[in-house]
């Protein structure tokens, strides 16, 4: 595994899949191991449409960050379970619109951090931490987010596709208004996660990704979840979609084709 020799062996169980590292192998990524691929093929052999699902997840995420930065001139971004650095990152769509832009990315996942520190070791409006995204209070204390996010001002918090990991008992949708509380009027989040109409399917990915991350993982939902997750937020336009079609860049760019599961949320902002 390329990047292997960053992170010491003890930091990372190779026997169990990980799910940033499964992601990244389905974006075409390089830094996975033969574990997380196996669980990609089972996972894709269930639910065909994973792969282009997974591309259009990042594109989602790519056009939110554009159009904060652009359109509503947001400049501090916190990417709740970032996973491992790709083409295009949040801080360099961010800094596009301003090098001042500031940017922190949290996972719990070490490889994560082993190769967002050494990909931002010169950008000093930039850290990546590892730590549980579920705990607000340690994040939001966290000497790196006190040094670069001001939270009097508004900020974008990101839960892009990772809140289908955490378990109903963690209470998704607390997590998220305990984040909204405290941030200032005028932020914004980005939010999508896996939901399906299908019950079976719901059922059967949940207990294969609960069985093969040994249990990190949370439930495949359905789209009422999520609308819970936005309960006293100003939802913008479009509303709340399947997000290869929120907001495309032209009428020509990829629309999930298959509707087993697709990632369904949106962007809202605090009044």
């Amino acid at each position: 595994m390329a990047g292997a020799e960053d992170v010491t062996t003890r930091e990372v169980d190779v026997n169990v899949p990980s799910v940033a590292r499964i992601y990244d192998y389905a974006l075409g990524g390089k830094d996975n191991y033969a574990v997380d691929r196996e669980a990609f093929d089972m996972l894709e052999r269930t639910a065909p449409s994973t792969r282009p699902l997974a591309i259009n997840n990042r594109r989602f995420l790519q056009r939110a960050v554009r159009i904060l930065s652009e359109e509503y001139g947001i400049r501090q971004f916190v990417d709740h379970g970032s996973g491992l650095p790709t083409q295009d990152n949040v801080h360099q769509i961010a800094q596009r619109s301003d090098p001042e832009a500031r940017v922190v990315y949290i996972d719990n996942d070490p490889i994560v951090l082993a190769h967002g520190r050494a990909l931002l070791e010169e950008n000093t409006n930039t850290a990546v931490i590892q730590a549980d995204f579920r705990d607000t209070e340690g994040i939001f204390g966290h000497p790196e987010v006190e040094r670069l996010i001001d939270f009097d001002e508004p900020v974008a918090a990101l839960f892009v596709s990772v809140l289908h990991c955490i378990p109903d008992e963690d209470d998704p949708a607390g997590l998220v208004r305990r984040v909204t509380e405290r941030l200032a009027p005028g932020s914004f989040l980005v939010i999508n996660q896996l939901v399906s109409d299908d019950p079976e399917l719901r059922s059967s990915i949940t207990t294969f990704m609960n069985e093969s991350t040994g249990g990190r993982w949370g439930r495949v939902r359905e789209q009422t979840d999520v609308r819970r997750y936005f309960e006293g937020l100003e939802i913008l336009e479009p509303g709340l979609v399947e997000i290869s079609t929120w907001r495309p860049d032209s009428d020509l760019g990829p629309k999930q084709k298959t509707e087993e599961w697709i990632e369904f949320g949106g962007v809202a902002r605090k009044p």
